[in-house]
């Protein structure tokens, strides 16, 4: 069953967070439900071409491209940590896993703001 505890979620900040630095982003994280492990992206450099969405992380690969997709395959890596692991099977309806885990660009009541380079380097 997936479980995440604010314990868990302290010990994978700091990877979280460093992969937020690298790529000059800002965003938060969460635990919702006890179950599932959220990043919501409040503002950064990268342009999603979008202000919301919930980033579906099995199509990183074919939906976004180059500092998008790293920083999210990055992001997704980091949220996951050492000890995820993902025993499910949906043909046979059994679904095991460490936790679940989201990434919000935006929030449907605060807008992702992407900030240009050359305004940061002023």
């Amino acid at each position: 069953m997936a479980y995440v505890s604010q314990e868990m979620k302290k010990s994978l900040a700091p990877a979280i967070k460093a992969v937020l630095k690298k790529y000059n982003m800002k965003g938060s994280i969460a635990v919702r439900h006890h179950s599932s492990l959220v990043v919501n992206l409040k503002s950064g450099v990268i342009d999603f071409g979008t202000e919301h969405c919930q980033v579906n992380p099995f199509w990183i690969a074919d939906r976004y491209e180059g500092v998008a997709k790293n920083f999210l395959l990055e992001l997704i890596s980091a949220m996951k940590g050492s000890d995820y692991f993902d025993h499910s099977d949906s043909q046979s309806d059994y679904f095991h896993c460490s936790h679940y885990f989201d990434v919000n660009v935006g929030q449907w009541d605060k807008p992702y703001v992407c900030i240009q380079e050359e305004a940061m380097a002023a």
